[in-house]
């Protein structure tokens, strides 16, 4: 197994090794996930792999979780399909942690290219890590102890009907997290909001809040000023694809943006998810 690294701040490429084989082989399993906690997203170029296999080397992190909006293939539980060909609209162009809106969202996922287009669709991971530890001090003591909301109602749920929109709210009510959460594995804290982050459950305190105009600006101007660290590029990486390429990524520490700038080409793609903790 060689593992070249891609940016300062995160991935990188893995060759040399067949992930239908890891998921049989806990030595090669176990390299992998130490390189993931290193790196927190793994490339991997032509990767001839079976559906089942795929699902077999997800399972190695644990259990795969299912999608209620995006469904999964009929055959295998838990293997989402993304398959855009003849609709615009893409719910995965803004920055985001897969299933924040969850109690538990996903501890990761593992992302397999069935057809893509010969020019577009890149996806971008981000070290959000990276994006707690630049933070000023400053604004480190205020978000400290702050816990943020999280809905799939006004991402997935924008382009229902009032009547689905308000079933899929009932049937997923908003998550509540830390604003900066710990990772479970390596004690790393992460800015932890992104794409369905509303708003701050517990801003309205006597040390943010002394007049009324103090609330609701100034809350929604810091939550987007957090969602936005995840656009800066030193934070990123960026990933062209070619059919048969996978990736592996850490959805604790992560956030990623797929380009939706290919209209008309089809774009085809597998992900299983795998059932994460609850954040602290």
């Amino acid at each position: 197994m060689h593992i070249r690294q891609l940016t300062p701040a995160i991935g990188a490429e893995v060759s040399g090794i067949h992930l239908g084989e890891a998921a049989r082989n806990a030595e090669l399993f176990a390299g992998i996930r130490a390189a993931l906690l290193k790196h927190r997203v793994l490339f991997f170029r032509g990767q001839g792999i079976t559906r089942a296999e795929h699902v077999a080397f997800a399972r190695c992190f644990g259990q795969l979780e299912d999608h209620p909006v995006v469904g999964s293939d009929p055959e295998h539980p838990g293997l989402v399909r993304i398959y855009r060909s003849d609709n615009p609209h893409s719910y995965e162009n803004t920055y985001h942690s897969d299933g924040l809106w969850r109690p538990n969202p996903a501890m990761g996922a593992v992302l397999r290219c069935i057809e893509c287009p010969e020019v577009g669709g890149d996806t971008i991971w981000v070290n959000m890590v990276k994006a707690y530890e630049e933070l000023p001090e400053d604004i480190k003591r205020t978000v400290s102890k702050l816990r943020a909301k999280a809905s799939i109602e006004h991402t997935f749920g924008a382009v229902m009907t009032p009547e689905e929109r308000a079933k899929l709210g009932r049937e997923y009510p908003p998550a509540e997290h830390p604003v900066v959460r710990t990772h479970p594995e390596t004690g790393e804290k992460v800015l932890y909001v992104g794409g369905f982050s509303t708003h701050f459950a517990n801003y309205s305190t006597p040390e943010n809040v002394r007049h009324g105009i103090d609330k609701t600006p100034g809350a929604a101007l810091l939550l987007n000023y957090l969602i936005s660290r995840a656009s800066i590029p030193e934070y990123q990486v960026r990933w062209s694809w070619q059919p048969g390429d996978i990736v592996v990524w850490d959805n604790r520490s992560t956030q990623h943006y797929a380009c939706n700038d290919y209209y008309p080409a089809p774009r085809k793609m597998e992900r299983a998810g795998i059932v994460g903790d609850v954040p602290y």
